[in-house]
């Protein structure tokens, strides 16, 4: 790896390709920040490397280095970011969907079958795409939420959509859960084994065994079974870009 990063290192700066690849590494110090943590963004194609707030530069640049297999195996999985084309088929809750656009049908986004019929200007397609896919991940998991917070006797004060780069959920203090809108593609099984996840630290802020005990509870499946789909197909959802 390169050098240690300068003692002005800001949280936006770029520090080094790892893993002799040409993904380049972001820095960033946060704050509440109590372990080092190195993810893949195959969306921005780079790696963050996020450090606590005084851990020296060098020791955290090493301990990103120690793990250059494993980055290099994400690196390989994800491929670089992907740019979704109208000829591709779109995976939608698991299966794919063929993607019928034509000039004069209605630019709105219809679901009929396996097939997703779309208008309007082909070059803007890919974005109503896009938008259609993050409205069904918003009812689908704002259903589902409720649906498991009830059956635990738990109440959810807000349910939220995102692209994060790491997590694919996560509940706050307050009560409100927010998910990575891709997780609508993924199988079903997948998403809700994560929203079961969320739901369940509702009641527990924390891994602990109460936590797994509902969770195992609240999800009729097997959430290993989730955790591994994720690890082998997530970065592909991330990588893949609509516009």
């Amino acid at each position: 790896m390169a050098s240690a990063p300068a003692a002005g290192l800001d949280r936006a700066d770029y520090v080094t390709a790892p893993c002799g690849t040409r993904w380049p590494l972001r820095y960033i110090v946060h704050s509440r920040a109590r372990r080092l943590r190195l993810a893949c963004d195959p969306a921005r194609g780079e790696f963050r490397l996020t450090v606590p707030p005084r851990m020296a530069p060098r020791k955290a640049l090493a301990w990103a280095d120690d793990h250059r297999d494993w980055a290099r195996e994400q690196a390989g999985k994800a491929g670089g970011p992907r740019r979704f084309d109208l000829a591709d088929p779109l995976r939608f809750r698991g299966r794919d969907l063929a993607i019928a656009w034509h000039p004069d049908s209605p630019r709105r986004p219809h679901l009929d079958g396996d097939t997703l019929s779309l208008g309007g200007p082909r070059e803007a397609a890919a974005r109503r795409v896009e938008r259609w896919l993050k409205e069904q991940a918003r009812d689908v998991m704002t259903r589902e939420t409720h649906d498991y917070a009830d059956r635990a006797g738990l109440a959810c004060e807000k349910v939220s959509i995102g692209d994060a780069r790491s997590r694919w959920g996560s509940c706050s203090a307050r009560r409100s859960i927010r998910y990575n809108w891709r997780l609508i593609m993924a199988p079903d099984f997948v998403r809700r084994a994560t929203v079961s996840h969320e739901v369940a630290h509702l009641a527990h802020l924390d891994h602990s065994r109460r936590f797994h005990a509902l969770h195992a509870e609240l999800f009729e499946g097997d959430p290993a079974a989730a955790r591994a789909w994720l690890r082998d197909h997530g970065q592909g959802l991330k990588s893949l870009r609509f516009d």
